[in-house]
């Protein structure tokens, strides 16, 4: 794996972590919003995601793509990745600043962030496809994700979840999980 992939890949989690803490801190009072937690953790989670859409684009340098089609799937993964990454920080974004308005319609606020997921997952799949991470790694993130929908307060668990689904990511040498797949029919 590339410098930029195994930095991003633990920076990001840990990030998401320090927001899961501090806004974990931030409602000890009874209330959310409006104070130096609550700031850090927000500013953590906007630099989380950029770092996960630094990881995006590096994942989509690596994952092997044979076939035409394999292409056109990694391009568009990267796009909805992106996309998604971006909503994430506008959300973040205007709820640091609330003088900064949405924009965006309510559905639009909950939906593209899933992109994100969708991007990412399926390039982690690419990755697994050819065998250069475990399959449980992409699982275990998507589990990681589903428990941040379930319920905000399990922020930091999740983070630490999401981390160790990206671990394989982190390492020096691809993670093999058998022989290498033969390429074509």
């Amino acid at each position: 794996m590339t410098t930029t992939t195994r930095l991003t890949a633990l920076a990001a989690p840990l990030l998401m972590l320090i927001y899961g803490i501090n806004r974990y801190v931030d409602g000890l009072d009874g209330d959310r919003g409006n104070g130096i937690a609550w700031d850090i953790g927000h500013t953590a989670f906007f630099f989380a995601f950029v770092l996960f859409a630094v990881l995006a684009v590096s994942l989509h340098r690596i994952v092997p793509v044979p076939e035409r089609w394999q292409r056109h799937l990694r391009d568009g993964a990267l796009v909805a990745a992106l996309i998604g990454a971006a909503s994430f920080l506008w959300v973040t974004l205007t709820d640091l600043v609330p003088a900064i308005p949405t924009g965006l319609p309510e559905w639009a606020m909950a939906a593209l962030p899933a992109l994100f997921q969708v991007g990412m997952l399926t390039l982690l799949g690419q990755l697994v496809a050819a065998r250069r991470v475990p399959i449980w790694t992409p699982l275990v993130m998507l589990f990681g994700f589903m428990l941040i929908v379930v319920n905000l307060d399990l922020l930091p668990f999740a983070s630490v979840v999401i981390l160790a689904g990206l671990s394989p990511l982190a390492r020096k040498e691809p993670v093999s999980s058998g022989s290498p797949r033969p390429v074509g029919p």
